[in-house]
């Protein structure tokens, strides 16, 4: 059998109130060519289709149109989706009797039933291509606190043994189903031990980085584990079968250098045979000026002056997005005219523009230690909070300006 592996789309994300919306379309479709020149026989989505509880028409119109579009050229395909801590559980479920008639599953939150797990929604059969099953999945979408079974006190982290016993019951549940040459293949949308979080773009779910799950959730018998929530491609526990996609799009300007990719999966009979990364192509560059630590205005110019022109026509959406870092040793009130004048023209857009402060960045006591809050003239507080930012001492006509305003101040009370 063939698995085909992605997770965080993000529908509806913007980068700094900039749409994504034509590089989701673009993924998309290169998605659906991937799974028909692949001969793919189930795709798992392991949770994170949106990117709010809320999303837009614009990002439902795309999901519901990727579902129809799936169907219509791969019939056969197998499609397994759960929910992801950015998704809406009951959004996800409610068209499930419209996804069920096309034989596509959605698990949007954990079912229970007069306190039972519902077991028929959270083990999916999955068929190869002669229409055999070939696996069960056990299909576990992200758990909240609420879901979770109360333990006895002696059994430990209540969050993480509660987890470890939702997946318990789900894999035996799937054990108890599957015959002999059937693979076991568990998908879930959580946050675990020994992994790597973006920068800036997730957050350790479910209690904190105290509770983040042990690989030893999913037993050697699993054949593979799809997971979703980490924005970076990479394995578990250093085991081939447990393992992030990561987002198939940078959904943060510091996941610029990810490789992004979706993850194609070969089970033979009940084992693993192999997983082969395939690339998304970037439809969207992300370019960072400099491209390391950030200096001074005027070299920041002559980099920008350096960068290609916008060929004529060319689709707003395929400009690069430009994040432009300046060394500030004094004050630049005029900095982002400086930088969007010499960027007129230019192919790519600002989409951030990062001062970094050159100063000593202590907190006022550093600066004369010894000395109280009362033993300062207002020009010594206004000298060492300016050395916190500024390498440069004011100049004279800054601190003009400071004496003046001081001398109201001063006049007035």
């Amino acid at each position: 059998m063939r698995l085909l592996h992605t997770s965080d789309w993000h529908l509806g994300h913007t980068l700094y109130d900039v749409s994504r919306e034509a590089e989701h379309s673009a993924f998309l479709d290169w998605l659906l060519d991937t799974l028909e020149a692949h001969a793919v026989d189930a795709l798992l989505v392991a949770g994170d289709i949106f990117d709010t509880a809320n999303p837009g028409a614009d990002a439902q119109a795309a999901w519901y149109h990727f579902v129809a579009r799936a169907r219509r050229r791969l019939p056969r395909l197998d499609v397994v989706v759960i929910g992801g801590n950015h998704d809406s559980a009951a959004r996800l479920d409610a068209p499930d009797p419209l996804f069920a008639a096309l034989g596509v599953r959605v698990v949007g939150g954990l079912p229970r039933a007069r306190g039972e797990l519902e077991l028929e929604r959270l083990l999916v059969p999955l068929h190869d291509a002669k229409g055999h099953v070939g696996a069960w999945v056990a299909a576990v979408p992200y758990l909240r606190p609420a879901d979770l079974p109360p333990v006895p006190v002696e059994a430990g982290d209540r969050l993480v043994e509660g987890v470890r016993a939702v997946y318990g019951e789900v894999l035996s549940a799937a054990r108890r189903r599957r015959q002999s040459g059937q693979a076991l293949v568990a998908m879930g949308h959580c946050y675990m031990t020994g992994t790597e979080l973006s920068a800036l773009s997730e957050r350790k779910i479910l209690g904190g980085n105290q509770h983040a799950l042990p690989v030893d959730l999913f037993a050697e018998d699993v054949a593979y584990a799809a997971l979703g929530h980490l924005h970076k491609a990479q394995r578990v526990g250093g085991r081939e079968g447990v393992r992030y996609s990561g987002s198939p799009l940078p959904l943060s300007l510091s996941e610029a250098g990810y490789r992004h990719q979706v993850l194609l999966v070969e089970l033979k009979g009940d084992a693993l045979e192999g997983v082969r990364p395939l690339t998304v192509p970037r439809t969207t560059d992300m370019v960072r000026v400099p491209a390391r630590e950030a200096v001074p205005l005027e070299e920041v110019v002559s980099l920008l002056e350096a960068l290609p022109e916008r060929e004529e026509g060319s689709p707003e959406w395929t400009r690069p997005y430009l994040e432009v870092c300046v060394a500030l040793p004094r004050p630049e009130p005029s900095l982002r005219q400086k930088v969007e004048k010499v960027l007129e023209g230019k192919a790519v857009r600002l989409v951030k523009l990062t001062p970094a402060y050159t100063g000593i960045g202590g907190a006022l006591a550093e600066a004369q230690p010894g000395l109280s809050l009362k033993e300062r003239t207002p020009e010594d507080v206004f000298r060492a909070r300016y050395a916190r930012d500024f390498q440069e001492p004011p100049s004279p006509v800054l601190l003009e300006a400071f004496h003046t305003l001081l001398a109201e101040v001063e006049e007035a009370s």
